[in-house]
């Protein structure tokens, strides 16, 4: 059993739901991300979703935007990200860690070797954005076979068919999209997330997490009703880009032990 399964096992049977972070490696710089990952564990993070900056996303609004160019300004790539993760793994043997990016620096490293790399590096799972069910064959057997659990996005416009595929395919969690749009968005409908869990759970058979547009203490206790998982990134990439190096980590903290206390 991974790490991630193992960590949904223990809450389920304590019934509770997972709180998993979203940050990006490396902003604001490299040097303060392990810090911040520690800090989202002594906050109550259960999985902490690493972003990998990105020069061109396609599914992140402003604010996560604003983070890639600041860890890219410092030169931060895979490799980098990598690193951290295994720093990280020096000091927490427990908090599964799932990488979330995009597929070009995974393509260009090699899936069979960005695999093994992350694996070694201690890295739990892969979240890439833009890699769709019909074409992750290749990358999803890199990724097992590395003992890496494949996660995948469902939308709130994903047709069924393309859903049972990624029922297939999935281990760990899928991550709903809560919302059309990019991250950050508003107008999130929490009766119809709701729903569309509901009708989920008649193909997905793994935890369901929902994200983009949880911003606050009440939205995330409010899905977390529903979901598995509560998954908040952009409300906390917003406080470390209005904190400073010195106050981020205790700020970090701070807002994710609110969140962790509201799905309790």
């Amino acid at each position: 059993m991974s790490r991630v399964a193992e960590t949904f096992a223990r809450l389920q049977a304590a019934g509770e739901k997972a709180l998993i972070p979203f940050i990006t490696a490396g902003d604001p710089n490299p040097g303060l991300t392990v810090g911040l990952m520690h800090g989202l564990v002594d906050g109550g993070a259960d999985i902490i979703e690493l972003g990998i900056p990105f020069s061109d996303p396609m599914a992140d609004g402003p604010v996560i935007q604003r983070a890639s160019e600041r860890a890219l300004a410092h030169k931060v790539g895979l490799r980098h990200v990598l690193a951290m993760v295994k720093t990280f793994r020096e000091t927490n043997q427990h908090t599964p860690v799932v990488l979330m990016g995009y597929l070009n620096p995974v393509h260009v490293l090699g899936y069979e070797a960005f695999a093994q790399a992350a694996a070694a590096a201690g890295v739990d799972g892969v979240l890439t954005v833009d890699c769709p069910p019909e074409e992750a064959e290749d990358l999803t057997a890199a990724l097992v076979a590395a003992g890496l659990d494949p996660v995948f996005l469902i939308a709130p416009t994903t047709p069924a068919e393309r859903v049972r595929e990624i029922a297939r395919l999935a281990r760990g969690y899928v991550y709903y999209v809560s919302l059309k749009g990019v991250t950050g968005a508003g107008n999130l409908d929490i009766d119809d997330v709701a729903r569309k869990i509901a009708a989920l759970r008649e193909h997905i058979t793994v935890p369901i997490g929902v994200g983009f547009g949880i911003r606050d203490a009440e939205t995330a206790r409010a899905i977390s009703v529903a979901a598995d998982a509560v998954v908040v990134g952009s409300r906390l990439v917003q406080e470390v880009e209005a904190a400073t190096p010195e106050t981020a980590v205790e700020q970090l903290t701070r807002l994710v032990a609110t969140l962790k206390a509201a799905i309790r």
